[in-house]
């Protein structure tokens, strides 16, 4: 069975794109109907724009998501059994399944981007990177630690991020390194999304996902929040929702994807980095890139 899947934040490189926005009049059209709708040339900035431009979160998202999207439309006889999108990469995946529509998906990351750039901004906060740990000994740690630090990522076996107020990473960090990780670093990122400091933007976002239409998808999607195969509509939005606040649960959905059949996993989208997580999490699985 085959499986698409779509990267999230990080991905993104100057250049990306324009190989599609120059291949089709079809692709030219998306990318501008995308300009009018963000209200400035994003095409501009991914297109010629420095690894700086391209960092600001209002950028970045949807920068990614058009990439994979216009990409995943160009791919012939698009047929997946199942899909499934590492954070923002939802959303990739959820016009790619036919739950949303390409101007719908772009608007509401649009507006999880400017809601997250804000929560970012209210409270000093960051993300760190730990290697070499089981899933339960990071989480036994955070629990350890005063103030606001969680799982955020579960990346693959032996690789999760953590994400809370800046102290309370920083203790993490020193606490996993004591405890036999092999790194804890902090991350280059604004803020600690998936943890409960993402509140306020949960609920900007709810707001415009409640006022969404969604539809029946093609094929399930596999949720960061649920990490099950969902095809109803008013749970895909309900995970959606949750999903900023809650870890992204990477290495159990795809071990459910596994388990249900997948055996080819293609990345949708810049980089390669989802396919160097889905080695580490099974072996045998065969990936490749759209």
């Amino acid at each position: 069975m085959n499986a698409f899947i779509f990267p999230g934040q990080g991905a993104q490189f100057s250049g990306m794109g324009k190989d599609l926005y120059d291949s089709s009049e079809a692709n030219k059209a998306l990318f501008e109907k995308a300009n009018e709708i963000l209200g400035f040339r994003i095409t501009d900035i991914m297109f010629e724009g420095s690894a700086e431009d391209l960092k600001q979160t209002k950028v970045t998202q949807p920068a990614i998501f058009l990439h994979s999207v216009i990409l995943a439309k160009n791919i012939e006889n698009f047929k997946p059994d199942m899909v499934a999108g590492h954070s923002l990469g939802e959303f990739s995946a959820l016009v790619a399944n036919g739950s949303l529509a390409f101007e719908d998906g772009l608007r509401l990351v649009s507006a999880r981007a400017l809601a997250m750039q804000e929560a970012c901004e209210a409270q000093p906060s960051t993300m760190a990177a730990v290697l070499g740990l089981e899933d339960e000994k990071v989480e036994s740690l955070c629990a350890q630690v005063d103030g606001i630090v969680v799982p955020a990522n579960y990346n693959c076996p032996g690789q999760l991020v953590i994400s809370g107020s800046v102290p309370a990473v920083e203790a993490a960090c020193e606490l996993m390194k004591e405890n036999g990780a092999r790194r804890a670093l902090l991350l280059p990122v604004g803020g600690a999304f998936h943890s409960p400091l993402m509140k306020p933007a949960e609920e900007k976002l709810a707001a415009a996902i409640n006022g969404t239409t969604f539809h029946s998808p093609i094929c399930p999607v596999y949720q960061n929040v649920s990490t099950t195969p969902i095809s109803d509509p008013e749970e895909i939005k309900a995970n959606l929702i949750k999903q900023l606040t809650a870890p992204v649960k990477w290495t159990q959905s795809v071990q459910n994807m596994v388990a249900d059949g997948a055996t080819h996993f293609t990345e949708v989208g810049p980089g390669k980095v989802l396919q160097g997580l889905v080695k580490k999490i099974h072996r045998e699985a065969e990936t490749q890139s759209a």
